[in-house]
C-alpha cells in the first residue's frame, strides 16, 4: 500500500511538472496569461497570485497590487522563471511567471504604468550619439561588451540613451542603453543595466554599476554581459 501511494505521488508530481511546462511556454510565447485568482500572498514589493487558467494552474508575481481572491486578471509582459526561490515566503516555485498587472486591475496599481515595456522602434528615430563618460572606470557600451571578461565584477561608468525599459521585474528595473558605439552585427551596441532607479525611453543617463558575465535568469533570459546594482544619473544634453 505504501509503495502504491509513493508511486502515485511520484506520478502525480511528474504530471504536474509536465503540465506546467506547456502553460509557461504559452505565456512566454504570447507575453500574456489570464485566469481566476485562487490564492493571494502579499510581501514587500510583490503580490504572488495562484491563477486558474484554461490551461491549468500557475503562480504569477506582480508588483504590489490590491487583488482579491476570485478576481479575473491578465498578466502582461511575462517572464517565466524556473526554480525561483522566494526567501520571504520560504518557498521555491518550480515555475513562476513574472509580469505586470494588465487591464482595470493594473490601472489601479501605482506601478502599473512603469511596468509596461517601452522601446524606441520608430523607423525615423535619429541615430544615437552620446559622449563617453569621463573619469575613473569610464567606458563606452561597446567597450563593456568587448572587454567583458577583463571587466568582470569590476565597477564601470557608462553614458547612454535609454532605448528599452521594463520596471518591477524580480525586484529591479531593466534598462537597455545605447551610446552609438558598436554595431548590431557585432551585437556590441546595447548593454542591459539592472537598477532600482526609474527611467523612461529616451532619457540620457550615466549608469554606474558592476559588470557581470554569463548571467542566466532562466527561461532563455541569459546575458553574456550586463551591468548590475547600478545607479542612474541624468546626463545633460
Amino acid at each position: 500500500m505504501k509503495h502504491f501511494i509513493a508511486t502515485s505521488l511520484i506520478v502525480a508530481a511528474s504530471f504536474t511538472a509536465w503540465a506546467a511546462d506547456p502553460l509557461a511556454s504559452k505565456a512566454q510565447a504570447k507575453g500574456v496569461v489570464s485566469g481566476e485568482v485562487m490564492e493571494v500572498k502579499n510581501v514587500d514589493s510583490y503580490t504572488y497570485l495562484r491563477l486558474k487558467t484554461k490551461d491549468g494552474e500557475t503562480w504569477v508575481a506582480v508588483s504590489t497590487a490590491a487583488v482579491k481572491k476570485g478576481a479575473t486578471v491578465t498578466i502582461e509582459n511575462t517572464m517565466v522563471m524556473n526554480n525561483f526561490e522566494s526567501k520571504t515566503l520560504k518557498k521555491t516555485f518550480p515555475t513562476i511567471i513574472f509580469g505586470s498587472l494588465g487591464g482595470a486591475a493594473g490601472a489601479a496599481s501605482p506601478s502599473a504604468l512603469g511596468s509596461k515595456m517601452a522601446m524606441l522602434t520608430a523607423p525615423d528615430a535619429a541615430p544615437i550619439k552620446v559622449d563617453k563618460a569621463t573619469g575613473a572606470n569610464a567606458y563606452t557600451v561597446a567597450d563593456v561588451v568587448s572587454k567583458s571578461v577583463q571587466l568582470k565584477d569590476k565597477p564601470v561608468k557608462v553614458n547612454g540613451q535609454v532605448v528599452k525599459y521594463n520596471a518591477g521585474i524580480m525586484g529591479k528595473n531593466w534598462v537597455h542603453l545605447r551610446d552609438g558605439s558598436g554595431t548590431s552585427a557585432k551585437n556590441d551596441n546595447d548593454i542591459l543595466v539592472t537598477t532600482a532607479a526609474s527611467a523612461k525611453v529616451g532619457d540620457l543617463v550615466t549608469a554606474s554599476g558592476v559588470v557581470r558575465n554569463d548571467k542566466d535568469f532562466g527561461a532563455g533570459y541569459s546575458y553574456k554581459v550586463l551591468i548590475e546594482e547600478a545607479t542612474l544619473a541624468p546626463l545633460k544634453k
